[in-house]
């Protein structure tokens, strides 16, 4: 029974805390509401305090902004109405203007109109004058024809023949006269320029053959050369492409061959070989190979030093080796590297002198003759392969055209390739520069003579200074002074034409009157 009354007991007890609890819970809850009713009442006036202060700054800034358009509506309406004012008095202005031109031309249709009635008023008088003059014209030409017995187209003949011996004649005396002055202007001008660029050039040449000498120590030197049975010398020709010539010349050995460079790689390798003492196949393989080597780095060396000279610095390594290797060929006993850098010094000195491009005057001077190095390894003519090797080594249009050029296969098209031409010819044709064979200027000789007889009232022709003048006399009873003149661009002309020569020939036609009487 106890336990049951504690049970009761113990039950009441936690029934009065969980009613305390909700109690305590409810109040709890209650003030919770309040404080947020509160708090909600307070965010909701503070909302409603800040939007009508919102309200308020939007209202000002649309009224700022609504002031501020309308006062650029203003400024715009002030401005479209002074451009309007502008463009009122303009036009104002134009049809002024418009109306006073129309006045103008009035005036002047009018002045037209008078200007026109006098006209075909004078046509009028001009048609008669000229009726009047033909039929006079007529008259006198039938008077003319009865007084001289000639007909109209006779008397046209005539009168053509005669006009044409004064043309001739004035046109003649017109030509040497222009002639006289340019010779008097040009000719000292052109002659100080080139014996300035003639003067400042002070090259040495020296002639070459096709044969070479290599001195040997003793004779002896020659029997080790050939070796047994030959095969030293067979080793030698066949590594150097050589003809080995050994004579009874005392200590010297011969090497013949038409390509320079072959012919120098030969010598060289002897002297090596005699110095060397060792004399074989194997080591005249060595020795050829070591100085092709050695030969090609001094062509290069070689090829530099003759750019430096001239001043050029940027030239493709193929071109200085190739300008190199042209000191070892000659062209008429000429030194071709010595010929090229003449011409590119010429050639320079002169572009200066005119005030012309002297680096491409130069350029084409120096390379014009480079293809020369390779005719004797590639088919074509050496102007061919310099072109096309100068166009794969970039080489600028204008040296190219300077270089094809200079002996007139392609026309002329700047001055520096005309300077590039004549440098080429004064190196050429200077005294002592060439040997020409003397049966090339014997034809020439002749052909220039029999070229100068060919033409009517000659009666002797001389050519002299080798081949470099044509001194002709002319019989002065079939020739007159006029006639002379033109026989001389006649003879010059046709030897242009038939005559291949280096620079140029002086044709001089003398006419002289002797008169002959005897005393009796």
């Amino acid at each position: 029974m106890e336990a049951y009354f504690s049970i009761a007991v113990a039950f009441a007890a936690g029934a009065g805390v969980l009613v305390a609890w909700i109690v305590s819970k409810k109040r709890y809850v209650s003030r919770l509401l309040t404080d947020a009713q509160e708090r909600a009442r307070g965010v909701l006036e503070s909302a409603c305090a800040e939007a009508e202060q919102i309200k308020k700054t939007k209202v000002l800034e649309g009224k700022d902004e609504l002031f501020s358009l309308r006062l650029d509506q203003e400024r715009r309406t002030r401005e479209a109405r002074r451009d309007l004012s502008h463009w009122e008095q303009r036009l104002r202005q134009k049809e002024i203007f418009l109306e006073k031109k129309d006045e103008k031309l009035l005036r002047r249709e009018r002045d037209l109109e008078a200007l026109e009635r006098r006209a075909a008023e004078r046509e009028r008088s001009t048609e008669e004058q000229e009726r009047r003059a033909r039929e006079l014209l007529e008259e006198h030409k039938r008077q003319l024809q009865q007084v001289s017995g000639l007909t109209v187209e006779e008397a046209k003949k005539t009168l053509v023949r005669s006009l044409e011996n004064e043309a001739r004649h004035d046109a003649a005396l017109l030509c040497k006269r222009i002639e006289e002055e340019a010779k008097e202007s040009a000719g000292s001008e052109a002659k100080r320029i080139i014996a300035i660029a003639i003067q400042r050039c002070a090259a040495q040449h020296t002639a070459e053959t096709t044969v070479s000498t290599v001195s040997l120590p003793s004779d002896e030197m020659k029997g080790r050369i050939i070796g047994r049975e030959g095969r030293n010398i067979r080793a030698l020709e066949q590594a150097t492409g050589v003809d080995l010539i050994i004579d009874d010349t005392p200590e010297a050995v011969l090497v013949s061959a038409y390509d320079p460079v072959r012919r120098e790689i030969a010598r060289l390798a002897i002297q090596r070989l005699v110095q060397d003492g060792r004399i074989h196949p194997a080591r005249i393989e060595e020795v050829v190979a070591q100085v092709s080597q050695e030969l090609d780095q001094k062509a290069l060396e070689e090829g530099e030093a003759a750019a430096f000279e001239l001043g050029i610095h940027d030239l493709h390594g193929d071109l200085l080796k190739l300008l190199g290797r042209l000191k070892y060929r000659t062209s008429y006993g000429q030194n071709v590297l010595a010929h090229s850098v003449e011409v590119g010094y010429l050639a320079g000195v002169m572009a200066e002198e005119l005030r012309v491009n002297a680096d491409v005057a130069r350029r084409g001077g120096l390379l014009h003759d480079v293809g020369k190095a390779l005719t004797h390894e590639v088919e074509g003519s050496h102007l061919d392969l310099g072109v096309a090797l100068a166009r794969k080594c970039g080489v600028s249009e204008e040296v190219i055209h300077a270089m094809e050029s200079h002996h007139l296969d392609v026309d002329f098209h700047s001055v520096e390739a005309m300077l590039v031409q004549a440098a080429d010819a004064i190196s050429a044709s200077r005294p002592g520069a060439r040997r020409d064979v003397l049966e090339s200027y014997v034809r020439r000789l002749e052909k220039l003579e029999a070229i100068a007889d060919s033409f009517v009232g000659v009666s002797k022709a001389y050519a002299v200074q080798a081949g470099r003048e044509l001194r002709i006399l002319v019989e002065s009873d079939k020739l007159s002074d006029e006639d002379v003149f033109w026989l001389t661009k006649d003879i010059t002309k046709k030897i242009q034409n038939e005559v291949h020569y280096p620079g140029q020939i002086k044709v001089t036609v003398i006419r002289e009157t002797r008169v002959v009487d005897y005393a009796k």
